[in-house]
C-alpha cells in the first residue's frame, strides 16, 4: 500500500529554519513526482513546490529563494528545507505523490496528485 509519512514540523521563531521529511513506501519512488502543499486555517490547500523524478523542481512564487525541495531516491524520501520562515508560512504542510500520468504544467493542481501524507503543523511566531 502507498504510504507517505510526514515529519519535522514544529514551532519556530520568524527567521528560523525547519526541514520537513516525507518518507514514502509502497511504490517505486523514483518514478513519481513528489510535491509539497500547505494549508493555513480558513484557506484552501496551496501548492508549495514539486520535484520530478528527473530532478526538475518547480516552486510557488511565495517560497522561491527561501524553500528548497530535494529528494533521495535511494531512501524514498523527499525533503522540504524552509529557511527565513515568516509568520505567513504557518500552515499544515502535506506531501503528495503525482499520478502515473503527470503534467508539470499543472503542478499546482491538487487533482494531479493521487496520494497524500497526513500533514505536519508548522507554526512561525513573530
Amino acid at each position: 500500500q502507498v504510504q507517505l509519512v510526514v515529519s519535522g514540523g514544529g514551532l519556530v521563531q520568524a527567521g528560523s529554519s525547519l526541514t520537513l521529511s516525507c518518507a514514502a513506501s509502497g511504490f517505486t519512488f523514483g518514478n513519481y513526482a513528489m510535491a509539497w502543499f500547505r494549508q493555513a486555517p480558513g484557506k484552501e490547500r496551496e501548492f508549495v513546490g514539486v520535484s520530478r523524478a528527473n530532478g526538475r523542481i518547480v516552486y510557488a512564487d511565495s517560497v522561491k529563494g527561501r524553500f528548497t525541495i530535494s529528494r533521495d531516491n535511494a531512501e524514498n524520501t523527499v525533503y522540504l528545507q524552509m529557511d527565513s520562515l515568516e509568520p505567513e508560512d504557518t500552515a499544515v504542510y502535506y506531501c503528495a505523490r503525482g499520478g502515473i500520468v503527470y503534467d508539470i504544467a499543472r503542478a499546482q493542481d491538487t487533482r494531479m496528485y493521487q496520494y497524500w501524507g497526513q500533514g505536519t503543523q508548522v507554526t512561525v511566531s513573530s
